[in-house]
């Protein structure tokens, strides 16, 4: 009996402190797991069983390592809000699948993503033709992201917080060289003031840092 009320008393301060940390670490982090996201997920809910598995355990053995796993995730998103190259190698980039109604079969390989799946996931999406689709995106999340040609269409960003997008520059057929131009044209002589800038009915859509305001 006396076990089992430890574990009933375990359960019920677990619940509340696990919960408690979920809270803490974001919504974006409860609702759109990425791979260490979801690592770290494991490793709490593995803590917390060994914590119940064995009542005979020093209860502060299952408080301190999920803290540090807290402490951790929140030191990542941290460092990834500041930092996109630490952002894409943390959680990756989306691949495009589809561009223009053509396969990408190489980025396919790439992603060991074969043709059932892409089936599959266009047919979820009431989607029956690959020649029907502008843009096909496996986002980081495992999600496959849908533009189709004839509604509103995928628009690159070009410079994300500070950072060029070299590949998106690739995708729509400009350099870093014209796009530095642009700028210039606008009054701005340093990307790196940039938050965001897209590029949209042959126009630059930028939006500067609030820091740079």
């Amino acid at each position: 009996m006396h076990d089992i009320l430890i574990i009933i008393i375990r359960t019920f301060v677990l619940y509340w402190f696990i919960l408690l940390i979920f809270r803490l670490m974001g919504k974006r982090e409860v609702g759109e797991l990425s791979i260490f996201d979801l690592v770290v997920f494991l490793l709490i809910a593995e803590v917390a069983g060994f914590s119940l598995d064995d009542p005979q355990s020093s209860f502060i053995n299952a408080i301190v390592p999920v803290l540090m796993l807290f402490f951790i995730q929140m030191g990542v998103s941290y460092f990834s809000l500041k930092s996109k190259k630490f952002r894409d190698v943390m959680e990756g980039e989306p691949s495009i699948l589809i561009r223009e109604g053509i396969i990408v079969e190489k980025e396919m390989r790439k992603q060991r993503y074969n043709l059932d799946d892409l089936l599959q996931q266009l047919r979820e999406q009431q989607i029956g033709s690959i020649q029907s689709v502008s843009y096909a995106f496996l986002e980081s999340s495992g999600n496959l992201s849908v533009f189709k040609k004839e509604g509103e269409q995928y628009v690159f960003p070009l410079i994300i917080d500070g950072e060029i997008q070299q590949r998106h520059l690739e995708h729509i057929g400009k350099n870093e060289k014209w796009l530095i131009q642009q700028l210039e044209q606008k009054q701005i002589m340093s990307y790196k003031k940039i938050f965001y800038c897209s590029y949209e009915n042959e126009e630059l859509y930028i939006q500067l840092k609030t820091s740079f305001k």
